[in-house]
């Protein structure tokens, strides 16, 4: 998550918050009571940077003026926030004070954390006092699958401090097992669909008799798509002394009802963003895996061109991890974040306006107000989980009409996070491909060239001719000799080029129309490719296995993404698989017991050639129950069959315990005494693959 602003979208937008304390009525909607001052930021500001930072510094509101628990905000620090968003201001103090809110917002003003930092904090004081309950205390209905996924991450992501603490995603199109286990266990928030949240109240796995909090998450969306008769049976069906949040976009007659029936005083917050970004920036993504965005990095800074550059993190450790890591590869580039003393900011500011240093890493908070004329391109080396933010950061270009470029990297699995930008923006961002490593060397080449060139043209040469003919006519060698070695000499070591045979590049591709939310994978599976390391596994087909039930097991079980397993062998009597080669040891731990066609895998390393036996055991106990075969020509579920999933396994067949570990390594109706991390890939940005940048 980012470091999300006080103010919103600086490009073109405004924003308008209301506070009213009448009831919700066709003629009261928008009398307020209490008008938020508007603030509005135009892309041509002049204002120096130093001082606009000061000021957004002194008197923005941070999160630790909310009255926030102190739980919830340990975890907003961990992920990087510091000021909320417009919404999250107005209304997480009304709804910790105990209101019923309406809060009319568009996709990206930050509406998730609005509602779910309150009830949080309030769930982690009610603990503290009346002890730990199992008892679903939070409702929030969505109108898809992908959001309700999305808010179950958010949950997950803000209640890293909070014991014990379970939330369990539901939704239509998966099997109800794991869904009837994780309720039987317990789940304090359940964030769901209506349809499924209907059946499961009709079928009594779903005890809304203790809910304090329920929360309406884009409800236009949700009557738009014909839920209104399942949200007011469920608005129905829960206690009179709960709390209500309803958010939306609009406010139909429809939304109006619900509120003047359901809602009890609300109050009303509304906000109204522009989030157009603008005509003079172009925009572009790149996938990327996250253990190869520094060398995705490195190789846009060799063939971009580009004045100055700001990159974006997300947390205050990442600027100074990326930045030392760009130095130790040949650029000129320093951090900047709300800890460095304020001097050291101005000194490092006027570095990079007088191009003393070329690129500026910074978190969103520290780059407010910067307003540098020479910065031409922005790189968000994270990408920002709210519009508003996106566009305040590729605002840092393009400033008073000048020409500017924005590079947004994103990970396969904040594919929607990217069409939430384009959405809300209504602006396309266009895909590019990571820098092969055939046109990293041919810049190289260019600008070795471009730099000769230059030094020919400007420099006075004679001092080092003299000593150039001297040596020549000394040793009898020729000029290109002489040339070639003092080359090598400048290099110190350095490889010129970068290895075309283990081009990273190669499998960087940007999505496509057909890629699916859950990354779904084909039949034939990518030989393994570096980073990847050979396991074997207990059942082949002498066990009637097959790839997809594989993945399926790895994904769902390990709490791995199906994109991060690489080949798979097939054999008689086992299998090899290629997974990465810094898997945690929990992956393994939570492999132990798992079964494929009813045959425990017993994951182990495959030291030996393909085929042979070898390494460790990290498998082995027993338990009752498991995968089964999973027969993807069918395309469905046969009799007892293990209903397969190959992007991180979302769908989830039989009765087994299930804990899903795709959302931040928190329970999500998972077995309690579970509470490691789940996967999270190479954080340490990759091989440095030669080259020292721009310096030769």
């Amino acid at each position: 998550m980012t470091e999300n602003t006080a103010t919103p979208a600086e490009l073109n937008a405004e924003a308008e918050t209301v506070v009213t304390t009448e009831n919700i009525t066709e003629n009261t909607v928008e009398s307020p009571a209490v008008e938020a001052e508007e603030t509005t930021a135009e892309a041509t500001v002049e204002t120096p940077a130093e001082e606009t930072a000061d000021k957004a510094e002194e008197e923005g509101v941070r999160f630790t003026d909310l009255g926030l628990d102190a739980r919830v905000l340990a975890a907003l620090e961990e992920v990087g926030y510091e000021k909320p968003s417009p919404i999250q201001e107005q209304t997480i103090p009304l709804l910790l004070e105990g209101h019923d809110v309406v809060g009319l917002a568009q996709t990206g003003t930050g509406k998730t954390a609005a509602f779910a930092l309150p009830a949080l904090s309030r769930m982690a004081e009610l603990a503290d006092v009346n002890g730990i309950s199992r008892d679903t205390q939070v409702l929030v209905l969505a109108p898809t699958r992908e959001l309700a996924l999305q808010v179950a991450e958010a949950f997950s992501s803000y209640a890293t401090h909070m014991e014990d603490f379970t939330v369990l995603p539901i939704y239509g199109g998966s099997p109800y097992g794991p869904q009837l286990a994780g309720l039987r266990r317990g789940a304090q928030v359940v964030v769901g669909t209506p349809g499924r949240v209907i059946d499961h109240l009709e079928k009594g796995s779903l005890d809304l008799s203790n809910l304090q909090y329920l929360v309406l998450d884009e409800a236009d969306e949700m009557l738009r798509m014909g839920f209104a008769e399942d949200v007011e049976k469920i608005l129905e069906g829960t206690p009179d002394s709960k709390q209500v949040a309803l958010f939306s976009a609009t406010m139909p007659n429809s939304i109006r009802k619900i509120a003047q029936q359901y809602l009890n005083d609300p109050r009303e917050v509304r906000v109204k963003a522009k989030t157009t970004t603008s005509s003079n920036i172009s925009q572009r993504y790149m996938q990327v895996m996250h253990s190869h965005k520094l060398d995705a990095m490195t190789r846009v800074l060799e063939v971009e061109n580009y004045d100055g550059i700001i990159v974006f993190v997300r947390t205050k450790k990442e600027t100074e991890e990326v930045a030392d890591k760009l130095k130790a590869r040949g650029f000129a580039a320093a951090a900047i974040n709300g800890d460095i003393p304020q001097q050291l900011r101005e000194r490092t500011v006027d570095a990079l306006r007088d191009g003393r240093i070329d690129i500026l890493v910074a978190t969103d908070v520290a780059a407010r107000g910067l307003d540098v004329e020479r910065i031409s391109l922005v790189v968000n080396y994270d990408i920002p989980h709210d519009t508003e933010s996106y566009v305040h950061r590729i605002g840092r270009t393009g400033r008073a009409g000048r020409e500017g470029a924005a590079i947004l990297f994103v990970t396969p699995r904040e594919k929607y996070m990217l069409r939430q930008i384009e959405k809300a923006t209504r602006q396309k961002v266009e895909p590019m491909h990571m820098p092969t490593a055939e046109a990293v060397n041919e810049t190289r080449k260019q600008r070795f060239a471009q730099q000769i060139t230059e030094t020919i043209e400007s420099e006075d040469l004679s001092f080092f001719r003299q000593i150039i003919e001297d040596y020549e006519n000394e040793h009898d060698t020729t000029a290109e000799d002489i040339a070639a070695a003092l080359a090598v000499i400048a290099q110190q070591g350095r490889p010129f080029f970068l290895d075309e045979e283990e081009d990273i590049a190669r499998n960087s591709r940007p999505f496509s129309d057909d890629d699916s939310d859950r990354g779904g994978r084909k039949a034939k599976r990518a030989h393994n490719d570096e980073g990847m390391v050979n396991y074997k596994l207990n059942v082949g087909r002498s066990s009637r296995v097959t790839a997809g039930a594989i993945v399926g097991a790895l994904a769902n079980e390990g709490g791995i993404k199906g994109s991060q397993i690489g080949s798979i062998d097939i054999r008689q009597h086992f299998t090899i698989v290629g997974l990465p080669e810094d898997l945690p040891r929990d992956f393994f731990d939570r492999l132990r017991d798992t079964k494929i066609a009813g045959e425990f895998i017993n994951i182990r390393k495959d030291n030996g050639p393909k085929g042979g036996g070898g390494g460790r055991s990290f498998g082995g106990g027993r338990r009752e129950g498991g995968f089964r075969d999973f027969d993807r020509r069918e395309g469905g579920r046969r009799e007892g069959s293990y209903r397969g999933n190959r992007d991180g396994g979302r769908d989830f067949g039989g009765d087994r315990d299930f804990k899903r570990r795709d959302f931040g390594g928190r329970d999500f109706g998972g077995r309690d005494n579970r509470r490691d991390g789940g996967y999270r890939g190479n954080r340490d940005g990759g091989r440095d693959f030669g080259g020292r940048g721009k310096r030769y």
